[in-house]
């Protein structure tokens, strides 16, 4: 049988540094990695306490790549932030000032709230049921 899993997936940004802050400060997550390579960063993030799979800060360089910055799945919700409090990290996220785009609701899989990055990718934060 096979053992397989998605260790990465990668977001594109417009600079480094700006992505960090966000990423770090207001979601609260950690930085895993920030190496500088010959001409580029491998820079990863993840939540706290979790470090699989992880989220690479990819630099948008072509003028492509800096399109599809803020857009990654054209205007669907992107990732899905998983709590195990939802009002915790809603009310924390919310005086970091990160933008929501809805007012949190109770659906069958949980609660949920639409938020943005600082890019406009959009997320979800929900605490799934149990």
């Amino acid at each position: 049988m096979k053992k397989r899993k998605i260790g990465t997936v990668s977001i594109v940004v417009r600079e480094y540094d700006e992505a960090i802050r966000f990423y770090t400060e207001k979601l609260g997550f950690q930085l895993i990695e920030d190496i500088q390579l010959d001409n580029k960063r491998w820079v990863t993030i993840a939540p706290e306490n979790n470090s699989e799979p992880s989220i690479l800060l990819a630099k948008g360089t072509t003028a492509e790549q800096k399109k599809a910055i803020g857009n990654q799945t054209g205007g669907r919700v992107f990732l899905f932030l998983h709590t195990d409090n939802f009002w915790r990290d809603y009310n924390t996220m919310k005086s970091k000032e990160v933008i929501f785009l809805e007012k949190p609701r109770e659906e069958i899989y949980g609660t949920v709230v639409v938020f943005e990055d600082l890019y406009g990718n959009k997320w979800d934060l929900i605490e799934p049921k149990k």
